[in-house]
């Protein structure tokens, strides 16, 4: 997002009264429609469904400066997901019919708003095709790509991501114990280590080409 429509988002937006939550906190359930936005400003919140087994399936991240949920505040479409922290967060929570008045007077952080829908699309549509034809490996592989390039903390030779296997189960749709295998076997080629925290991409550029090798 460019900086200038950064700002905007942030002065008009940061006015709202400031809420902090700790990790793990419920901010929306499921088939509820909340009278208000949450504007973002420090840490993330993951949008999900729970599975007939009771598991959790990622369908979104949102980080700093976004806001939500949108799908309902734009075109009424019911909510059918929860909203959760992923990390300490802080949002503003703003009236609907205020963000609704702020995007209609700011054509560009509408547009801004409309182009990052896209482009979060393309990712959701790159995930459909490996749940739909991909292995368990190229499934993975994917969603540590996508986890690097949005949330990965970039070192000398190395990108450090903050995602637990149960949370790399949540965003692929495979069971942990797939993915520590998996896991596993990635780390056995070199392509990635795991320390106390986290898990090291050490060969970003071999993932991607393994990926596009298996599609």
């Amino acid at each position: 997002m460019p900086n200038d429509l950064a700002a905007k988002i942030h002065e008009n937006l940061s006015r709202y009264p400031k809420h902090s939550y700790p990790k793990g906190q419920i901010l929306v359930f499921a088939d509820e429609s909340p009278e208000h936005i949450f504007y973002i400003t420090e840490g993330r919140v993951r949008q999900y469904d729970i599975s007939y087994r009771g598991d959790e399936i990622v369908v979104n991240t949102y980080k700093p400066p976004a806001f939500f949920p949108m799908a309902w505040a734009l075109a009424q479409v019911p909510n059918k997901y929860f909203f959760k922290t992923e990390t300490e967060t802080e949002l503003h929570i703003v009236p609907l019919a205020d963000a609704q008045a702020f995007l209609a007077d700011n054509p560009n952080v509408t547009l801004d708003l409309l182009t990052r829908v896209y482009r979060g699309m393309e990712g959701v549509l790159g995930r459909l095709v490996h749940l739909m034809s991909g292995t368990a490996r190229s499934r993975l592989i994917y969603e540590l790509i996508v986890e690097s390039r949005r949330f990965g903390q970039k070192q000398s030779d190395s990108i450090a991501l903050e995602a637990s296997e149960t949370d790399l189960a949540a965003r692929s749709g495979l069971s942990r114990e797939t993915v520590s295998r998996e896991i596993g076997k990635l780390k056995e080629q070199g392509w990635l280590k795991l320390d106390s925290k986290h898990i090291v991409i050490t060969d970003l550029a071999a993932l991607e080409q393994a990926l596009g090798h298996e599609v």
